[in-house]
């Protein structure tokens, strides 16, 4: 069975901008982002969704989705911020392998329903994106524990 993305960022086969990492769990900026702070974060185990996590796992993702969504808020100030994970094609899930965004939302964002799921059209420099996930991690250090 070959690796999904997530399982190749984890393994470091492919490059990302990692905002934090603990032995079970990677988070990093999307690589197509929706808006300025898109985040994921994915158990490095292979877990194909919602129904298969465990609980110990659960919960090391979920304080990661915590201390990254904090970070976000942080760095970048939004006026709110959605936590979306989907569960089979059917709920647009395209990477099987668990994940959960971490999406800011911006006064010019918001949708009428919270969700403006285009890709972001600002083209950012790759020195521009490393001050995006530069900016997490600071903010991750501000929330340390």
């Amino acid at each position: 069975m070959s690796k999904t993305i997530f399982e190749k960022i984890t393994d470091r086969e492919i490059p990302a901008n990692i905002v934090y990492e603990t032995d079970d769990v990677i988070a990093f900026m999307d690589a197509f982002p929706v808006c300025k702070g898109h985040a994921l974060v994915v158990p490095k185990r292979p877990i194909e969704n919602i129904y298969e996590l465990d609980d110990e796992t659960g919960a090391k993702v979920i304080s990661a989705v915590t201390k990254v969504s904090k970070a976000v808020r942080d760095a970048f100030q939004p006026k709110g911020l959605n936590v979306v994970q989907n569960n089979g094609s059917y709920a647009s899930q395209s990477v099987f392998h668990l994940h959960f965004h971490i999406i800011p939302r911006y006064d010019n964002s918001f949708d009428g329903f919270g969700y403006k799921w285009e890709d972001d059209p600002t083209e950012r420099t790759d020195e521009e994106k490393t001050a995006l996930r530069d900016a997490v991690i600071e903010a991750l250090k501000d929330t340390a524990e």
